[in-house]
């Protein structure tokens, strides 16, 4: 039998999803590999944009992240690639090569305007394939390095 993980997600009609591999920062590196779902409230965000503000209350909410485990890692970061299903039906997939901002770049950059504390998660940014969904909506997101399965995580979505 497949265990799915019973999440409360906020929903809402404009709230969507973004797939992402997840970066566990141990000692100011990449210690360890998850998969995330990035929440956004779309409409939120979009009024922000339009005037010229800030982004954080459409990213950054209760829920607006929900983390699968992690696995330690120390391999080639050139290697992964995620895919997300939602409903059995492929919805993200991407590789390394698709990033516009690697991870070893984005570890390097933060590191120059913050302190990276054991424990801090970074987000690799999103492929296409971000939609809406709906409650009892079934996620399952996946890394790999090539065809070697990391992590998998099974996520369904609940009402708040």
């Amino acid at each position: 039998m497949i265990q799915y993980q019973n999440v409360k997600f906020h929903h809402g009609e404009h709230t969507r999803f973004e797939g992402e591999i997840a970066f566990l920062i141990m000692g100011g590196q990449i210690a360890g590999i998850g998969f995330g779902l990035d929440l956004t409230h779309a409409d939120i965000q979009n009024y922000l944009k339009a005037k010229g503000l800030p982004w954080e209350r459409a990213k950054a909410f209760d829920t607006s992240a929900v983390l699968s485990h992690f696995v330690p890692f120390s391999g080639d970061l050139a290697s992964l690639r995620m895919r997300l299903f939602v409903n059995d039906v492929v919805q993200q997939e991407a590789d390394y090569s698709l990033m516009i901002y690697k991870p070893e770049v984005m570890l390097a950059q933060i590191k120059r305007f913050m302190t990276l504390e054991d424990g801090d998660i970074i987000l690799s940014g999103t492929p296409k394939g971000v939609g809406t969904y709906r409650i009892g909506d079934r996620f399952v997101g996946q890394v790999s390095i090539g065809e070697r399965l990391l992590v998998e995580q099974r996520w369904v979505a609940r009402k708040r």
